[in-house]
């Protein structure tokens, strides 16, 4: 069992996002994700658009934009957020040109982020990819605070498709400290444990995305 937390099994998937981001993966695995979703009582299943609308009754739908790159112009993230929230997505998880925070130009990405909230408006609850194994510490607290100030409600780690890695705990430690409370943060990418899972709840995440959901949650006490 984890031991670096006191949650349960139950309170850590109401924070989970239970992910089925494959680009193989087909609507008879969705609907199996949705059927899993269900028996783990996690918060949220996170699927790509294409395969919206989805009856999930009792959960909360989540998607994707600009992923996995980030690369897609901002207004086809903004029209691509749009169309899922209209298909009934209450939460898109955008993707920020990371090539824009490494050389520096925050005021590129402050746009792209404030095209996509408002492509959304408040229909929806928006995360922001940072990508933070991809970046230097200072990248990732500006990035984070030019999400504050484009009006995102997260802060996210990883796409979980990028060669540099996924969460990590000092990257969510510093993205925490940097919302201060004020945004969620969400570390996503290579959780395949209780334990790093634990490891990142102690860090500042108030939200994990997890492709092998019952592997970690099992590993939590009842």
């Amino acid at each position: 069992m984890a031991s670096s937390t006191s949650l349960t099994r139950a309170e850590v998937a109401a924070m989970t996002d239970h992910t089925l981001l494959a680009p193989e993966a087909t609507p008879g695995e969705v609907d199996a994700l949705i059927e899993d979703a269900r028996a783990l009582g996690v918060l949220a299943i996170c699927v790509s658009p294409s395969m919206l609308p989805v009856r999930a009754p009792g959960l909360v739908v989540a998607t994707v934009a600009g992923f996995p790159s980030g690369k897609h112009h901002s207004l086809v993230k903004g029209a691509e957020a749009r169309l899922a929230v209209d298909q009934g997505a209450a939460e898109v998880d955008m993707v920020i040109d990371v090539g824009a925070a490494r050389a520096g130009d925050y005021t590129a990405v402050l746009a792209d982020i404030v095209t996509v909230r408002e492509a959304v408006g408040d229909r929806a609850l928006l995360k922001v990819i940072i990508e933070s194994a991809a970046l230097p510490d200072e990248a990732i607290a500006q990035v984070c605070r030019v999400a504050e100030r484009a009006g995102a409600d997260f802060v996210k780690t990883s796409t979980g498709f990028h060669p540099a890695g996924g969460a990590s705990v000092h990257a969510v430690r510093l993205m925490a400290e940097t919302v201060g409370g004020r945004l969620g943060v969400k570390a996503s990418g290579g959780i395949r444990t209780a334990d790093a899972a634990a490891e990142l709840i102690a860090a500042g995440a108030t939200r994990l995305g997890l492709s092998r959901s019952r592997e970690v949650l099992d590993g939590f006490a009842p």
